[in-house]
């Protein structure tokens, strides 16, 4: 039986009404993303329809879940909100603090070992407010969400931004922020500007080397990082229905790396296998009572030109097998073009590592047919050439593939198993060498490829791929190998061809786990204590950020001009930096010290201005801030991309800058910045952006008529006398400006729970 099926049956019991109503209200036919939409406002008194892409609308979701490095921050800031239990159903899930480096037994061991204090502080909290812990080494946050909470026509914000792997099962799952999940946690509306929409039409089936995989690594190509900015896209087609539910995920999921707000698909007989085999047939049940509810009305799959902003239409028997980078996800190249590609630019076509896995490839299904193209390699009589490893999606998962024989397979491979858990994809991975930085290549099945991410080599380049073409690939040890055309050599001195993959949708014998990892909230949590050592490392009670004094801010230092793409991890990088998530103070010490200093082409390498030397990106912050010195961000286009991660904008905030200023924000950074009670502004004049000289001073002239929709005005003061006076746009509303006033969300609603 389902987790928290009362409140989905609920959801089903209103859903008619409110589509109705808001179908009548529009007067139009609606997307399956306005019927999730406008039956999860907040509010029941609609009588106009909502702008897309304009309108701040308040909605009211079904459940959260926060995987443990994003969950110490937001628990530790829901600990200030003076609630003794969530609001909604809530999970916690630890993969995320797991170093993938020897093997999932030790590797899980050494987890335990080095993180157990922060391991003990989430069950705690987890226990005292009601939240489900899922342990360590029970699996990948989106991947037990799939098989465990998702349910068409729902939607769950999560403390990550692939948290839209949800949408796979029909739900309009969002990456958020902890303050956002905070907000929701303590019972308040949770905001967001109304999505414009994308209609992405699947005609055809995926068949041979071609996998769900591919569609989004072809969406990517045709998007870029940053155009699905402040839009949902919906799939739907006969090829949408054509394919499994966990393939849908694996879609949705890297739909983060297009910056899309979430994608989702319509209900229908993939997805009502899935939750009968994941044992939810209640909710399959209730959700074939109200099918119709659960996809887009029919008119409007007809002619999608008219209901949604912009349509894409692939052809899944014509598409290709693709390859995806170097250093960004939407450097798309077809497996046939990749040798000509690479050549061209010089990217090294031996492959170093074959990684399968992570949140959006690690499904049953997944492994099956990479295991299928591994069983070929033995059979054949090839080894692979470069090295191997795997990362088995959940508990549930890594028990079922273990009984049906596919994690042996790999190991007679030679492959390494890591631990159900996120490891290598999001840079927590001990691989041997990386500190020597050689220029080497690596393919894997994750989705995120910049610089760094992986193992912290800023030289590695990372191709992204599905999990069938990465096997291919770590077997033939070359980044330029076709397994549609080309042969390899086997040990006996034979020319052999891998075959087709094939695979199972859903286990034959139907999935099996011994203990999957989680641990139930006691019913009364009031009696537990929750406690935080003052000399621990890694956790750190918060102190409420200082409210704005309602004055204009004048003569702020620039503190770093960010050149070129600076992502949440270059404001806030992972890896290692991943054991500071609960301590602001430490973690602060990498803030912004992997953006690209526009004036010297380096990175952690900023002037301070008080003694005009050069120094540390956080030690010169940390040096205004002793000093009371207000201080200003300068960034590029589709500035904090990639993660949900708050500690970008908390970081900042915590020493001291005031001001972020750049040419466009992604959606989840820009929203984090206006949480934490940060100015997050854009050029009016893109151009702008090159006027600011690396000694300038910045007075926000009429900041004390701080509107929405009113302009800012900055007079840029520079070190030869001269001035120039510059236009700025921002899109806050009254209640974000209300938490600027405060200081930030947070303080507003403790403002709020004590009167």
């Amino acid at each position: 039986m389902a987790f928290n099926i009362e409140m989905i049956v609920k959801v089903y019991e209103k859903i008619k009404s409110k589509v109705d109503k808001a179908r009548k209200i529009k007067g139009t036919p609606l997307t399956l993303s306005e019927k999730i939409l406008y039956s999860h406002l907040w509010s029941d008194n609609l009588d106009t329809p909502y702008k897309r892409g304009i309108d701040y609308v308040d909605f009211a979701p079904d459940r959260i879940a926060c995987q443990d490095a994003t969950a110490q921050m937001a628990l530790l800031q829901f600990m200030q909100a003076g609630k003794n239990k969530v609001a909604v159903p809530t999970t916690v899930h630890c993969d995320h603090l797991i170093q993938a480096s020897v093997g999932a037994s030790k590797d899980l061991q050494s987890a335990l070992n080095n993180s157990n204090e922060v391991f003990n502080f989430l069950e705690s909290v987890s226990d005292k407010y009601g939240i489900g812990f899922w342990k360590p080494g029970a699996g990948i946050i989106h991947q037990v969400v799939l098989e465990n909470y998702a349910f068409p026509g729902g939607m769950m914000i999560g403390t990550d931004s692939h948290t839209v792997n949800a949408g796979g099962l029909g739900m309009v799952a969002i990456g958020v922020g902890g303050a956002d999940a905070v907000d929701v946690m303590a019972g308040m509306p949770w905001e967001l500007k109304f999505p414009k929409l994308i209609g992405v039409k699947l005609t055809g089936k995926c068949s041979g080397w071609t996998s769900p995989k591919d569609v989004i690594l072809k969406v990517a190509g045709i998007l870029t990082v940053k155009g699905g900015t402040g839009a949902i896209i919906e799939y739907f087609g006969p090829g949408a229905k054509s394919m499994s539910c966990t393939g849908k995920g694996t879609i949705c999921n890297m739909g983060a790396e297009v910056g899309a707000t979430t994608s989702t698909f319509g209900y229908d007989e993939s997805m009502e296998r899935y939750l009968r085999s994941t044992d939810r047939a209640d909710v399959a049940d209730a959700a074939n009572n109200v099918k119709e509810y659960l996809t887009a009305d029919p008119e409007v799959y007809e002619n999608p030109e008219k209901y949604f902003d912009e349509v894409i239409e692939i052809n899944l028997s014509e598409l290709m097998p693709h390859i995806n980078g170097p250093f960004s996800p939407d450097v798309a190249t077809p497996v046939h073009e990749m040798s000509e590609k690479a050549k061209k630019n010089q990217w090294p076509l031996k492959v170093e590592w074959g990684l399968i896995g992570s949140c959006t490839n690690s499904s049953y299904e997944d492994l099956s047919r990479a295991a299928s193209i591994a069983q070929q390699a033995i059979d054949k009589g090839l080894t692979t050439k470069a090295e191997f490893g795997i990362n088995p999606g959940s508990e549930q998962v890594r028990f079922t593939a273990e009984r049906d024989g596919f994690l042996s397979i790999f190991e007679n491979l030679n492959a390494k198993i890591f631990t159900n858990a996120c490891g290598p994809c999001i840079g927590q991975w001990a691989r041997k060498g990386a500190d020597l930085q050689k220029k080497n290549s690596i393919v894997h099945s994750f989705n995120r490829n910049f610089a760094k991410r992986a193992d912290g080599n800023p030289n590695t380049h990372a191709f992204v791929a599905s999990p069938e073409i990465v096997a291919a690939i770590a077997i033939s040890g070359r980044l330029d190998f076709n397994p549609i055309t080309d042969s390899l050599t086997n040990a006996e001195g034979e020319k052999v061809k891998l075959d087709e993959p094939s695979g199972w949708e859903l286990p034959p014998k139907g999935f099996e786990v011994e203990d999957a990892g989680y641990l139930a909230p006691s019913s009364d949590g009031s009696k537990i204590e929750v406690t935080v050592s003052e000399t621990s490392e890694r956790l750190q009670i918060l102190e409420p950020f200082e409210p704005w004094n309602g004055e204009n801010i004048l003569d702020a230092k620039l503190l770093i001009k960010a050149l070129g793409k600076c992502t949440t991890d270059h404001i806030s990088m992972a890896g290692p930096w991943l054991r500071y998530r609960g301590h602001l103070d430490n973690i602060s010490n990498n803030c912004l010290i992997g953006a690209v200093n526009a004036f010297n082409n380096k990175t952690n390498f900023v002037k301070n201005q008080l003694n005009e030397e050069y120094q540390g990106v956080p030690d010169v912050q940390r040096a205004y801030k002793k000093n009371n010195i207000d201080t200003v961000v300068v960034g590029d286009h589709n500035y904090g991309e990639g993660s949900s991660r708050e500690h970008a904008a908390m970081e900042p905030r915590h020493l001291g800058v005031k001001v972020v200023i750049v040419k466009s924000f992604a959606r989840i950074h820009e929203t984090n910045l206006k949480k934490q009670g940060m100015l997050g502004v854009t050029f009016d004049n893109e151009n702008d952006y090159d006027l600011i000289q690396e000694d300038d001073l910045f007075d926000f002239v009429d900041l004390k008529s701080f509107s929405p929709g009113k302009q800012l005005t900055i007079k840029l003061k520079h070190k030869d006398g001269s001035e120039n006076t510059i236009l700025v746009n921002h899109t806050y509303n009254n209640q974000q400006i209300e938490w600027y006033k405060e200081g930030s969300a947070l303080n507003l609603i403790k403002k709020q729970n004590i009167n």
